[in-house]
């Protein structure tokens, strides 16, 4: 009895789905980590360090999208306030140290193996995105966008951090 190549498919994908999931239930944002992971077509058939490269990848889009909005409140109305201004321009400036140094020094780490400044790299983010969030006076704009690249951050630090257990103890 012969069996088409393709029927074994679903079994990969659903080992894949398994993977997926155990891998975001060690992370504290799960629905996010589902989220991203399962809306990339990478993921089908990713290992667990192709889903950390998933995450830092959402991460620079995230990251990117945050400081487009951040260029664009710079140049409508609400840039007027000059304290609403400082904020929007040291938050242009976090996101471009996110954009620019943290997610090419993570790319960097992984070529290398060094899991450690990856996982430091991600966190990094997390922390620039909350500190931006404080620089506002009164109600960021930036509040939703925030948390979303610093929970992003953070699933990606997590999984990092998992990838590193495992080879640690191998």
């Amino acid at each position: 009895m012969f069996l088409p190549i393709n029927a074994f498919r679903p079994t990969l994908l659903l080992g894949n789905l398994n993977l997926i999931e155990r891998t975001c239930r060690q992370t504290p944002f799960y629905d996010l980590c589902i989220w991203s992971l399962k809306s990339s077509p990478e993921s089908r058939d990713a290992n667990l360090k192709k889903l950390a490269q998933i995450m830092v990848d959402s991460l620079k889009t995230r990251a990117t999208e945050t400081l487009d909005l951040t260029d664009e409140l710079l140049h409508d109305g609400l840039a007027l306030d000059p304290a609403m201004k400082k904020a929007l321009t040291s938050c242009a400036e976090r996101y471009n140290v996110i954009i620019k140094r943290d997610v090419p020094e993570i790319n960097e780490a992984f070529k290398t193996g060094n899991y450690k400044f990856a996982e430091k790299g991600a966190n990094d983010a997390a922390v620039e995105a909350n500190s931006c969030e404080i620089e506002f006076p009164a109600k960021s704009p930036l509040t939703d966008m925030n948390k979303v690249v610093h929970d992003v951050s953070v699933v990606a630090a997590s999984i990092v951090k998992i990838i590193q257990t495992k080879f640690s103890i191998m």
